[in-house]
């Protein structure tokens, strides 16, 4: 049975074989079964559209994230270019800001690993220590270095962790901090990884949530400024409503703080 792929926007890891589509149907295109997958809520009536369009070329099944279609088994290249993979669904926090507890009912499993070097895992170190280890081990022997695109949480860092991490000599590694509560935990990774000449460095990144309700600019810039001077490259991500409404000050603002050289020139910052 032939399978395709359908997404209403395309990113950097969408799918890029012959069955994955961007957007409407195309001539002579021949399916079974249409699969329309939707990330970001405000992309649902797009997705919705596409239901519509492709229903002409076989019988659609419309879900992926933003339907809450969430757990359950990863199947490598499916919905995720390959190279990405994913060893855990959920995540046990409830972050007000989050949809990924809300969508996964607060459920949170350990997956059988797949091949990749990308893990988009939304909270790894909540994994058990033997399920972390064995992912490491998967990473050593991929044939491109790792990146934690998923994030690692700061406040779950311990010494064994980090060892792990000097060991791999990751590609790329991203923590994050959301809100000010998030500075102390941060703030002692950023000792753990100097000590071991990990930072700093622009391969140590921090996602920065800005622009949710109650956010400044001056907020937003100081969390910025003290993430850049732990170490870490700060990567602005603008919070946005679940219709994906925001302002053009903020994103303005969010593109400053998305691109290294930019960073490294209006902070001052000297790159080691």
């Amino acid at each position: 049975m032939k399978a395709i792929r359908v997404f209403p926007r395309k990113t950097n890891q969408t799918p890029d074989d012959r069955d994955a589509y961007v957007g409407d149907p195309t001539l002579f295109v021949k399916a079974d079964k249409i699969l329309v997958s939707c990330t970001f809520t405000w992309d649902k009536p797009e997705a919705e559209r596409l239901a519509k369009a492709w229903k002409w070329i076989a019988p659609v099944e419309l879900g992926g994230p933003a339907y809450g279609n969430v757990m359950g088994e990863f199947i490598p290249g499916r919905f995720l270019r390959k190279g990405n993979t994913i060893t855990s669904r959920g995540c046990p926090n409830k972050c007000w800001f989050c949809y990924v507890w809300k969508r996964c009912k607060g459920k949170f499993e350990e997956l059988e690993i797949k091949d990749g070097w990308n893990v988009q895992d939304d909270n790894l170190l909540a994994c058990s220590e033997k399920h972390i280890r064995a992912v490491f081990q998967m990473l050593k022997r991929q044939p491109k270095k790792a990146i934690f695109s998923g994030g690692l949480q700061a406040y779950l860092l311990e010494d064994w962790h980090v060892e792990l991490l000097v060991d791999l000599k990751p590609q790329r590694i991203y923590f994050a901090y959301d809100t000010p509560d998030d500075y102390e935990s941060l703030a002692h990774v950023s000792k753990l990884l100097i000590e071991v000449h990990l930072l700093p460095s622009h391969n140590v990144c921090c996602y920065n949530l800005i622009g949710f309700p109650g956010d400044t600019i001056s907020k937003a810039e100081k969390r910025l400024t003290d993430t850049l001077n732990l170490g870490f490259m700060p990567f602005a991500m603008l919070w946005r409503d679940d219709e994906g409404k925001t302002n053009q000050e903020w994103k303005k603002f969010q593109r400053l703080w998305t691109r290294p050289e930019i960073i490294y020139a209006r902070s001052n910052y000297e790159h080691i």
